[in-house]
């Protein structure tokens, strides 16, 4: 994962942070990333964060790359081949944290999620817990710490 040096931290304070999620096709835990991306930016930092398609990246949406160049980024994966944070990477825009679904199951093991259309129960609290455990990347870049 690429560093990002202080002078770059300081200009990303302040700044919505960009969640780009695996898009979990064919395998649970790449939906429960999905989900950790919905919950993060629907439920726990609304108005802090922007979830963002990681096929735009793909086809070189201008948008979608003014986006990671300009916001502090936050990566989450569904398995170890880590296509989300490669892929913002491969366009030169350093994660500001990449995590991969697989470690918040390993805390949380009575959580096993199933499903790939639909998670179920479990799937969807591990989620839940994630995002909320990310809540604190996203206030260290918004507001310094705090929770706005």
């Amino acid at each position: 994962m690429q560093e990002i040096n202080r002078e770059r931290q300081g200009e990303l304070m302040g700044k919505k942070v960009a969640v780009f999620a695996c898009s979990g096709i064919g395998k649970p835990l790449g939906s429960v990333a999905r989900e950790i991306g919905y919950e993060l930016t629907e439920r726990v930092r609304p108005d802090n964060t922007v979830l963002t398609c990681l096929a735009l990246l793909v086809v070189n949406d201008p948008e979608a790359l003014k986006l990671i160049k300009e916001n502090p980024v936050i990566a989450v994966d569904g398995c170890v081949l880590a296509c989300a944070r490669k892929c913002i990477e491969s366009h030169g825009a350093p994660v500001v944290k990449a995590y991969q679904t697989i470690d918040f199951f390993k805390k949380h093991n009575d959580l096993k999620p199933e499903g790939i259309t639909e998670l179920n129960e479990a799937g969807k609290k591990l989620a839940a817990i994630a995002a909320d455990e990310l809540a604190g990347v996203v206030d260290e870049f918004v507001c310094g710490g705090g929770e706005k």
